[in-house]
Parts: C-alpha cells; sequence; structure tokens
C-alpha cells in the first residue's frame, strides 16, 4: 500500500485524537505540535508507537529528536514509508 503523507497524516490525526479524546478533530492541524494540544510525554509516545504500529513502520527514537510539529513527524514517517 502506498502511504502518501495525506494518509499518514489521517493515521496520526486519528492516533492524536485516541490518546487525547477531549480534542476536536478539527484542532489537530498539521502546523500543531502535541504539546500544544495538551500531550504529555506519556502521550506523545503512545500516538507515535499507535501510528508506527498501524503504517507498520520502524523509526529509529534518535531520529524521533527534535520533531517539532506534526508536519515534521509526517515527513519522517513519510521517508521511512518510501524507503520500505
Amino acid at each position: 500500500m502506498f502511504l502518501d503523507k495525506e494518509k499518514i497524516f489521517e493515521v496520526v490525526k486519528a492516533n492524536t485524537l485516541k490518546v487525547l479524546p477531549d480534542l476536536l478533530a478539527d484542532d489537530v492541524t498539521l502546523d500543531k505540535n502535541l504539546s500544544d494540544l495538551g500531550a504529555n510525554s506519556v502521550d506523545r509516545v503512545e500516538v507515535v508507537i499507535y501510528s508506527l504500529e498501524q503504517l507498520s513502520l520502524k523509526v529509529p527514537t534518535s531520529e524521533l529528536h527534535g520533531i517539532r510539529n506534526l508536519r515534521a513527524l509526517v515527513d519522517l514517517l513519510h521517508r521511512h514509508a518510501l524507503s520500505k
């Protein structure tokens, strides 16, 4: 299955809403970061792990450091999807 950035964002967004159920779907945009949305460190890890599992991707933990917003996360996951 080809994963474009839109599909990857849909997965990340769904998992963000799963972990942070009080959010409105419209609150989750590419330019937001998970901390701004109210996610603590455990929440952020859960969003990433759920998304990686759902997308069947493996990303080295070191590459996740420095991710500033959901766009950067989607870009990283997209790069790994292309190299699969």
